[in-house]
């Protein structure tokens, strides 16, 4: 683990022993677990107004689930990284964790130090879902890379092709500067772009239209 990835943890899980296992990877690579919740409304009424760095949520989780307590955090402004578990459906769960802006998708079915790998990706302003990207020798369509993109990102995508720089997007959809970078940086690597020109080209291509 490096020294620049964020030390603060909320989890948040029904299950005890699951809660447990997670808190001893995390544990062994200094991270200090600060918060535990086992419903979603809980966490969130928490989360909302607390500067936590790094919130492991598990999907079925009560009263508010996961996919649904990572898509309040995002619209109410919340900037931490958002880490997305389950033991279920992983190439389902992984593609709505990533349209409701989570940075990073797990399967509790197989290694769970592969959480520290998704916070350190995540942390480097990468997405981490391995069960809904393609495999590398896979073609991946411009409709699938779209279609990975959240509902925030792609608001961002429109408004960068309108000519609107970090500030002016950040004032529009009232959001920090750097969550714009930051959904900015998720949203080209997702569409696979690695500058303006190529999102305009790539828009283009597949009749996009600006606002």
């Amino acid at each position: 683990m490096t020294k620049e990835i964020l030390s603060n943890v909320t989890i948040v899980d029904d299950h005890p022993l699951a809660r447990m296992a997670i808190r001893s990877v995390l544990e062994k690579q200094q991270l200090k677990i600060e918060n535990e919740f086992e419903d979603g409304l809980s966490a969130f009424h928490f989360l909302k107004d607390s500067p936590t760095d790094i919130v492991i949520i598990d999907v079925e989780i009560p009263v508010l689930n996961g996919i649904e307590l990572v898509e309040k955090l995002r619209s109410s402004g919340f900037e931490g990284l958002l880490i997305v578990v389950s033991a279920k459906n992983e190439r389902y769960y992984s593609k709505k964790s990533a349209e409701a802006g989570a940075n990073a998708f797990i399967s509790k079915t197989q290694e769970m130090g592969n959480i520290i790998t998704a916070i350190e990706s995540a942390q480097k302003g990468y997405s981490f879902f391995p069960f809904f990207l393609k495999e590398k020798n896979e073609m991946i369509t411009d409709m699938q890379r779209l279609e990975s993109l959240s509902s925030q990102e792609m608001k961002v995508m429109s408004y960068m092709l309108s000519g609107l720089d970090n500030q002016k997007i950040s004032e529009t959809m009232n959001i920090s500067s750097k969550t714009v970078s930051t959904y900015k940086t998720r949203l080209m690597e997702k569409l696979g772009c690695n500058s303006l020109i190529a999102l305009i080209s790539f828009a283009h291509q597949n009749k996009l239209s600006k606002r």
